[in-house]
């Protein structure tokens, strides 16, 4: 039996898990929240030059805390890592989150890591009077948590560029032989292109299913110079990139094992983006496990395999999200 991609082709193929999304059209800017129905085991790795992120010090080996409630992602720079402030109300206000001291009147503390990307210099009016808006949105994607969400401009996408493309929410899915899921979701803003030079083909085209963004190939002579970059931002700024995304599996991972697969899916943004993991990038992934299905034997070997759909996967959504903007700006037929 083949890998095939799930009923939806969405992270939220992963049974147990949501996710909801908010933007703001005058800020141009957004929030995506991961929403696992139970505290899921959780870890983070970091490739970017530039990350900003929050709470992944939890995520670390001998942390006391080795699950966690929700992961979001955010535009706005450091300004959107207040959006778990909002993703908290909500999971305060649903009495989910690490109790130290139970007794009442002593709330638990819900935990949710996330990371932001750099959208501040994308457009829309950034003059925010008093607090940023990110609390806000956070709280509002929260509450809009569901098996669906839309791609492309959406959620913390929104106000994303991709090379000199719009960049914005990606996700897929891939179901195992053996009934474990896979699935991916990436928030797109990088500063390399997604595209092969010369060509409207995805770096990601051999792992893409069913036309999922576009079908096109790379025509057969393709050859391009190893310093031509193609449509990647020809003029940076510090800090005013990133790809940061989320990979949730089913199966049943240790938080050791959730790490392997962290490392082994970054691999992923390198199947689809060029350059990548430079200076001025904050590339980030998280894993989440919602324990569903035990893990089968030989566990290294299961391990691999997922990791390795886990890169896979994480490519396929990167250029789905990106082609997904595209669309939507009509920059592509």
């Amino acid at each position: 039996m083949a890998t095939t991609a799930g009923k939806r082709n969405l992270i939220t193929d992963v049974k147990g898990l949501r996710v909801g999304q908010a933007h703001d059209v005058r800020v141009n800017t957004g929030v995506t929240v991961i929403l696992p129905d139970q505290p899921a085991v959780a870890a983070c790795a970091v490739a970017g030059g530039g990350p900003g992120t929050r709470e992944t010090d939890l995520l670390s080996a001998g942390a006391m805390v080795d699950q966690v409630d929700a992961v979001f992602l955010s535009g706005g720079s450091a300004f959107g890592l207040g959006a778990a402030d909002g993703v908290m109300a909500g999971l305060k206000q649903a009495g989910r989150g690490f109790s130290l001291v139970e007794r009442p009147g002593v709330p638990p503390t819900p935990i949710v890591p996330g990371a932001i990307l750099y959208d501040l210099a994308n457009g829309g009016d950034k003059d925010w009077d008093g607090i940023a808006p990110y609390a806000a949105l956070g709280f509002e994607a929260f509450k809009a948590a569901s098996g669906t969400f839309a791609l492309g401009r959406a959620g913390a996408g929104h106000g994303a560029l991709a090379g000199q493309f719009p960049g914005g929410t990606g996700s897929a899915s891939v179901v195992m032989p053996e009934g474990i899921t896979v699935g991916a979701l990436a928030c797109v803003n990088c500063f390399g292109s997604v595209l092969m030079p010369g060509t409207d083909a995805y770096w990601a085209w051999p792992y893409e299913v069913a036309g999922e963004f576009g079908g096109a190939r790379p025509p057969a002579d393709f050859s391009m110079d190893a310093e031509d970059w193609g449509t990647a931002k020809a003029n940076p700024g510090l800090g005013q990139n990133t790809t940061i995304a989320c990979v949730a599996t089913d199966a049943a991972l240790t938080p050791a094992q959730a790490q392997r697969v962290a490392q082994m899916a970054l691999s992923g943004f390198s199947r689809a983006i060029r350059p990548v993991f430079a200076p001025f990038d904050g590339d980030a992934v998280f894993v989440l496990s919602t324990k569903g299905v035990p893990l089968p034997d030989p566990n290294p070997l299961m391990v691999t395999r997922i990791g390795e759909l886990a890169a896979s996967t994480l490519a396929r959504a990167i250029a789905r999200g990106v082609h997904e903007a595209r669309g939507q700006s009509g920059a592509v037929a």
